[in-house]
């Protein structure tokens, strides 16, 4: 039998970080991205993350891939701590796990997703993370 949604999100979970909104500057640190996979709809309807990369999701391992010959100029190896956003964090649980197998060690995803972070961070109000 093949496993829910649910059960690929544990997996995933059990092989990436999972980083809380008041974790995310510290992990981050000077040298890490914060990236958006959200698509532009959701965006727009929930808001922008202040300084995140928005990558949507159908190209980011191409974008981050630390060997790929389309990735992104920010990404400057597999030591790069990298947060991936979605909306309530699901779908950057299985982003980040996808990172991971290609070699990235330090990818997280962030607990929650953007909606926590906005909870956290107070409605309404942008709060840059670095």
């Amino acid at each position: 039998m093949s496993p829910s949604a649910d059960e690929l999100v544990a997996a995933a979970r059990s092989h990436i970080a999972r980083v809380e909104p008041a974790e995310l500057a510290d992990f981050v640190g000077g040298d890490g991205l914060v990236v958006d996979i959200r698509p532009a709809a959701q965006r727009a309807e929930e808001g922008a993350f202040p300084g995140a990369l928005v990558i949507e999701r159908n190209v980011l391992e191409w974008r981050l891939d630390p060997a790929g010959a389309h990735r992104i100029p920010e990404v400057s190896g597999v030591d790069q701590p990298i947060v991936v956003i979605c909306s309530e964090g699901y779908a950057s649980s299985l982003a980040a796990a996808s990172l991971a197998e290609l070699g990235l060690r330090r990818v997280a995803d962030l607990t929650g997703g953007y909606r926590a972070w906005a909870r956290w961070s107070g409605a309404g109000r942008s709060q840059p993370i670095d």
